[in-house]
């Protein structure tokens, strides 16, 4: 199988060659993080750090892709979305802000964004999203399939960021879908809450346990609910992915 640095499916364009990503982001640390981890993946990036400079960058680079922060210094970024859309119209634009209010969402929508995702964020969810939007956008392909996550009748496809149980839908949020995903690649493995505050919430909760407690409880309502449980928790010890036994 073609995989890149990280691990994940080669994933190019339909020509075979690199992708193209623009990040657009006034904090030049964020930016330099993000081009970083997207070259991890092998694809061609440039930054921007305003609106300007971020539409004279997508003319000469066509990007595939564009990661678009909404708060920038000389205008926003739904404004730049569309200069973009008048250019590149079929460019895929994942937003990227503090701002998470329903209210936000909605306009990053309604500007046509693709996605939308709130500071603090992990990398590895940012390339997540973009490589399902590309991907389901008909903007990229994967030289050779690689595997989802399967315990059971529990499916999670990480490229494109859906989980389906039963073949039903399960909506998540980025958290959620991140607390699954961990637990999905330790099946019947009993996780502690320490482990699993680690692994899911890289910045410091002070070691709150409770905030576990509460997206289980979360998890639970989607994958469980109505059907036989799968997550488990096992007294004093953490919390157990099992598959359904027939």
């Amino acid at each position: 199988m073609n995989t890149t640095r990280s691990g994940r499916p080669a994933l190019t364009r339909p020509d075979g060659t690199p992708l193209r990503v623009l990040v657009v982001d006034d904090d030049p640390d964020l930016a330099e993080v993000l081009c970083g981890a997207l070259r991890y993946e092998g694809w061609q990036v440039r930054a921007a750090g305003d609106g300007a400079s971020a539409v004279t960058a997508a003319r000469d680079l066509a990007p595939d892709a564009v990661v678009l922060d909404v708060m920038l210094p000389d205008t926003d970024g739904f404004a730049v979305l569309r200069s973009l859309h008048a250019v590149l119209p079929e460019v895929c634009v994942l937003f990227l802000t503090a701002r998470d209010g329903v209210e936000d969402r909605i306009a990053g929508i309604t500007a046509g964004g693709d996605d939308y995702v709130t500071k603090p964020f992990s990398l590895e969810e940012v390339v997540a999203r973009l490589r399902g939007l590309l991907r389901r956008a008909g903007m990229a392909r994967q030289l050779e399939e690689g595997p989802r996550l399967v315990v059971g009748d529990l499916v999670m496809d990480e490229e494109a960021h859906e989980v389906t149980r039963a073949g039903e839908l399960v909506e998540l949020s980025p958290t959620e879908f991140e607390l699954l995903r961990f637990l999905m690649r330790n099946p019947r493995r009993v996780l502690s809450k320490a482990q699993i505050l680690d692994r899911v919430w890289s910045y410091d909760f002070g070691g709150r346990a409770h905030v576990v407690e509460l997206y289980i409880s979360y998890l639970r309502k989607k994958v469980d609910a109505g059907r036989e449980p799968m997550i488990h928790t096992v007294r004093g010890a953490g919390y157990v992915l099992k598959p359904v036994s027939r």
